[in-house]
This record gives structure tokens, C-alpha cells and sequence, in this order.
């Protein structure tokens, strides 16, 4: 591979042999907040990208900061097939309120929706006057942006007696879209879908009018895996979502997002039929200060590791007269007295703290994918 980073990263596996998704899970994890620091030792992109910059049309920098690059070819970001479930055909007039300033939102649903034919207006955030004159003037039958400023441009309409009621369909992306907006956007004839995308990636998964769930986006590999490692969790328990693409110009190699989400079982019965997910349920970045020291996901995981068979594992963090307290919560069907102690020892092993230990019934901790609960009321 000519990235160097990748070089190293990847030393000692043979391309060849990576034919299975059984075999991409053995591969090491590459995280998104390690990004950062990769990318002050080799800027502008840590040894990650094998092309020139002729290869690109665009760079883009998102807090952290994390530097990213578009592609020069179309559809750069892969968002016109997202775009098109959601009812956007050649021809319609779409207004796009993310932002083209430095970060690559904007350009993402602009390069998708002109791939497919669509006019944009490249609005951008803020500005609501302004965007009622655009919208009242050009009569756009869809909305790109976030849910939240959808809502301020529907209300403010309301509100000033503006009109936006050519907006029929809108795509919505970069903030929680709760059902509950869905629905107060249909009453005002809008037909809203989510699109789950990324500054690094694009659109990984969008969803359909099934409603049931969103589907992967079909040139890419998407797995979930139990946070802080890169192991597989069975179809239908909450995980974070791991990306592997095969762009040759900005390739990713099990990238995980430090995203939650559970595969959602069976096919959509809008008739697509690749991998569908739950969308998203939080993060999957659980580290936590604990009397001064912080335990990780990954602290846990090792010690599922080191012993074989138990179910999930929940570390509970609470306070008991004014001193942090972890509770070790593990599923195990077996009733050995002493396995508490084992796992206190090794809990205290990795973390460096002393902990409690609770075994629990096989399936009666959560399925929401947390590792690390902190239950702990501070004066903040």
C-alpha cells in the first residue's frame, strides 16, 4: 500500500487473504479520535492517503482539528444514492443550509444532489430572511441541512407569514432527528429523511420510505463491534459502527467513529436489500475519571478477554459517601462462589482501583452498547 501509515499499520497481513468479513474483523482498529494526533506527525492527512493532490478537488478541516479531503471525481461523498431514496430526482430545486465554510457538510449534499441532475442553492446556515427570499423566489421542493434549523425556518414562516410550502421532502443529517420532529414535519407536509454521514466518510447509511431503520450505503463495509475493541457483537446488540472502504484515493481500514448503533435483522421492505442499522444511539466513547484515574472501554474488554464465557459486561460508577464506587455488573449462567473475587482481581489489575463485582442473569444487563455507566450526581 503506498500510505505510508497504513504501511505500518497493516504490517505483516497479506491483502489476499482478507476475503471474508471474518477476516477484516481480525484486522487491527483504526480510530477516528486518534486522527488528530496521527495528523500533527505527518500533516495534512497522517501518512493515510496514497494519492497526490491532483488526485483532490478540495480540503476541508473539522474540529479537532481533523483534516479531510475531497475527491476529484463525482459524487465524491457517495450521498446521491441517499439522496435519491428519499425522493430527489433530476430536475427539482433543492436548498442546502449546511455549511461550505472550511468543513466539507455542505459540499457533501451539494455534490450529491447535482449528481443527480438537482439545482442547489447553496444557502448555507443562518440568515433566515435571506433564506425566505431564496425559498420564496426559486420554490425548492427540498430542504438539506439539519433538523433543528428546518424547524426554526417552519416556525419563523409561521411566525412572519412566509412562505415555504414548495419544500415537500427534506434530507436531514448532523443532529438527533427524534421521531417525534418526523412527525411534526409531516403535518407540515414535508416528508423528512436521515442521512447518517460523516466529514471523513460521506453517507454511510440513509434511510428509505420504509422508515424501518437506514441502509448502508452499498460501496462501503460497515460492522459493529463491542467498544473499545474490534470484535464483532451478534445482529441486534448495540455496538460501535466500524467503516471499511475501498476508495483508492482516500482508502479507510476498519475506521471506528466512536458511534453506537445495532444492525437492524432482515431486509427493508422498500426492496433494498443490503445491511440495514438502528441509527444512532450515542456514543461509544465511554472513558471515565474515577477517583482521579480514567477507565477506558478497552480496560473492560481485556478483561472479558482474560476470562472466556461471561456475557456483557456493565462497569457502574455511583457515589457513596462522597467516594466513587465501581460496581463490575457480569452475566454468566454459572454459579461459581468464586468467580467474584477472580474478576475483582483483575478489575483492579487493569484499571488500578478497586472495584465491586455483581454476576448477573445471561441477557439482564441493557442492550444499549455501554460499557461504562457513570450514575454518578456531581455538583458540577
Amino acid at each position: 500500500m503506498q500510505a505510508p501509515r497504513y504501511e505500518k499499520h497493516l504490517k505483516d497481513i497479506v491483502p489476499e487473504a482478507i476475503t471474508s468479513r471474518e477476516a477484516l474483523s481480525r484486522l487491527p482498529v483504526l480510530r477516528k479520535s486518534d486522527l488528530s494526533t496521527l495528523q500533527k506527525g505527518e500533516l495534512p492527512f497522517g501518512g493515510l492517503v496514497p494519492g497526490e493532490a491532483t488526485s483532490f478537488s478540495r480540503f476541508f478541516t473539522s474540529p479537532g482539528p481533523i483534516f479531510e479531503a475531497e475527491v476529484a471525481e463525482p459524487d465524491p461523498w457517495w450521498a446521491a444514492r441517499g439522496l435519491y431514496a428519499a425522493g430527489l430526482r433530476r430536475g427539482d430545486v433543492v436548498i442546502n443550509t449546511l455549511s461550505y465554510h472550511m468543513t466539507p457538510g455542505g459540499f457533501i449534499m451539494d455534490s450529491g444532489a447535482r449528481a443527480l441532475g438537482c439545482t442547489v442553492i447553496p444557502a448555507g446556515p443562518g440568515n433566515t430572511e435571506q433564506q425566505y427570499e431564496l425559498i420564496e423566489a426559486y420554490r425548492p421542493t427540498a430542504y438539506l441541512g439539519t433538523p433543528d434549523f428546518l424547524k426554526i425556518l417552519a416556525d419563523g414562516a409561521d411566525q412572519s407569514k412566509r412562505d415555504i410550502s414548495s419544500i415537500r421532502c427534506a434530507v436531514v443529517s448532523g443532529a438527533a432527528f427524534p421521531k417525534s420532529l418526523q412527525e411534526e414535519f409531516s403535518q407540515r407536509g414535508i416528508a423528512a429523511f436521515q442521512a447518517y454521514a460523516t466529514a471523513d466518510l460521506g453517507f454511510i447509511a440513509y434511510e428509505t420510505a420504509a422508515r424501518e431503520g437506514l441502509i448502508v450505503n452499498e460501496n462501503i463495509i460497515v460492522e459493529i463491534v463491542r467498544p473499545g475493541t474490534g470484535d464483532p457483537v451478534p445482529v441486534g446488540d448495540v455496538g460501535e459502527i466500524v467503516v471499511t472502504t475501498l476508495s483508492y484515493h482516500r482508502p479507510w481500514v476498519r475506521l471506528a467513529l466512536g458511534d453506537l448503533t445495532a444492525v437492524a435483522p432482515g431486509m427493508s421492505s422498500c426492496g433494498r436489500t443490503n445491511m440495514r442499522i438502528k441509527g444512532w444511539m450515542g456514543r461509544a466513547d465511554q472513558a471515565t475519571k474515577i477517583k482521579g484515574m480514567f477507565v477506558r472501554p478497552e480496560q473492560i474488554a481485556e478483561l472479558a478477554r482474560r476470562h472466556p464465557g461471561l456475557g456483557r459486561l456493565r462497569l457502574v460508577v455511583s457515589r457513596e459517601n462522597e467516594t466513587d464506587i465501581m460496581t463490575l455488573k457480569v452475566e454468566t449462567s454459572g454459579h461459581d462462589p468464586g468467580l467474584s473475587p477472580v474478576l475483582a482481581a483483575t478489575l483492579q489489575d487493569l484499571t488500578k482501583l478497586k472495584g465491586r463485582v455483581e454476576l448477573v442473569p445471561p441477557a439482564s444487563l441493557p442492550n444499549d452498547g455501554k460499557v461504562i455507566s457513570d450514575e454518578r450526581v456531581l455538583d458540577r
